[in-house]
């Protein structure tokens, strides 16, 4: 039976629209900004009597989540007579002149639980543009689709940062957008003013699909919760050469490269016995990206325990054997990546250095996750604050 959530942007329009009284609203949204009845945000405070929407701005991938890839800027545009800003464009931070009309500005986008998605900085970035222009910022939270217990990864060094990283968490957090702007606003000195709508019936160990929470797919290459499941992992491929899946039906799922010999591959990962996870080997033509036009061998990740699954380790120990197997063929991604021109950007990625290197030297997958734990301690700490749900 699925679990009854009141999402925030529901409990702004039921029972707290009073805090939007006679001000001029501004509302940051994709097309996966719904409540239960599938109808869109910004649709729903245009159609409020009580409301008055002035603009609205879209993240990266535009307002109509259609554009695919990093570093494809979206234009300006107009939705039902209003400003539609993009916030991936020239700027991926609220001008003043994008907030003149304004004086309160809401955040409800869907976010997926990993560190380099990037509605979280897109967030971020408003809510630095509303302290330095003293508008007002509020939260309308929604489920982390992967839960929010579970934390898994090494935090972003200094020098790291980027619109992929630009504070240092883990590349699992196991936040709620909500809490995360919590967070940011206080340890990292945003000082804005900043309100949170907590959802209701929302709890720390419910994945997205044991809600009734409606899903729309919040990017091009995040179609499920599935997807969203492995996203921690699969995405550190985005740094190589090897593909993630793109150009099929089953992005971040399928891993794979011409040069990979599936059946292998699949023995070698299932040898491992890692948790909640069988690798069955795969091949498969990518339409688009890496690869494109091309028979790729490679693992589709079925993971069978989501609860012991634990995806940071399992994309990471992918990629080790992938490098170990296939030394000659392997390659890293070049710069740039995500407007980083001076890293490699599987660094970038994975906000450090580090990891590359341990990759590359034949550090064991042990080792590697061991230089970990330090971190995710640090972390708990750090967040338990911030935490809003049980």
């Amino acid at each position: 039976m699925k679990r009854k959530v009141k999402l925030g942007l529901e409990r702004l329009l039921s029972e707290k629209k009073s805090l939007l009284k006679g001000k001029r609203i501004g509302l940051i949204c994709n097309q996966a900004s719904v409540n239960h009845k599938y109808n869109f945000a910004a649709d729903l405070l245009l159609e409020d009597k009580d409301l008055k929407l002035k603009a609205i701005f879209g993240p990266q991938h535009g307002f109509n989540t259609d554009v695919q890839d990093n570093m494809i800027e979206t234009p300006h545009s107009t939705y039902r007579g209003i400003a539609a800003f993009s916030l991936y464009s020239e700027t991926r931070k609220p001008t003043a002149e994008m907030l003149k009309d304004i004086d309160t500005l809401l955040f409800d986008l869907q976010d997926v639980g990993c560190r380099v998605y990037t509605y979280i900085y897109t967030m971020a970035n408003s809510m630095l543009a509303c302290a330095e222009n003293n508008k007002e910022f509020i939260v309308l939270d929604r489920p982390n689709p992967i839960g929010g217990i579970e934390i898994e990864g090494n935090l972003v060094e200094s020098g790291y940062e980027s619109f992929v990283g630009m504070f240092p968490i883990p590349m699992r957090h196991g936040m709620t957008v909500g809490e995360l702007a919590l967070m940011f606003n206080q340890e990292f000195n945003i000082n804005c003013s900043l309100q949170v709508l907590e959802m209701q019936g929302w709890k720390r160990n419910y994945f997205y699909d044991e809600t009734d929470a409606p899903w729309v797919m919040p990017s091009p290459n995040m179609p499920t919760v599935d997807t969203a499941v492995v996203f921690p992992g699969t995405v550190f491929f985005e740094g190589t050469q090897v593909s993630e899946g793109r150009g099929t039906t089953r992005p971040f799922e399928m891993i794979g490269a011409p040069y990979i010999d599936a059946r292998k591959l699949a023995e070698e990962m299932n040898a491992l016995q890692l948790p909640g996870v069988i690798f069955r080997p795969v091949n498969f033509i990518p339409t688009f990206q890496k690869h494109s036009g091309k028979s790729c061998g490679g693992v589709f990740l079925h993971v069978t325990n989501r609860r012991e699954f634990k995806p940071v380790l399992t994309g990471i120990a992918l990629l080790k054997t992938i490098h170990d197997l296939y030394p000659l063929d392997f390659r890293w991604k070049e710069p740039p990546y995500e407007y980083v021109f001076d890293k490699n950007p599987f660094d970038v990625i994975a906000g450090t250095n580090k990891l590359r290197v341990q990759i590359e030297s034949g550090c064991s997958l042990q080792e590697i996750v061991q230089s970990w734990k330090e971190d995710e301690e640090t972390f708990a700490k750090k967040r338990q604050r911030y935490l809003l749900y049980d």
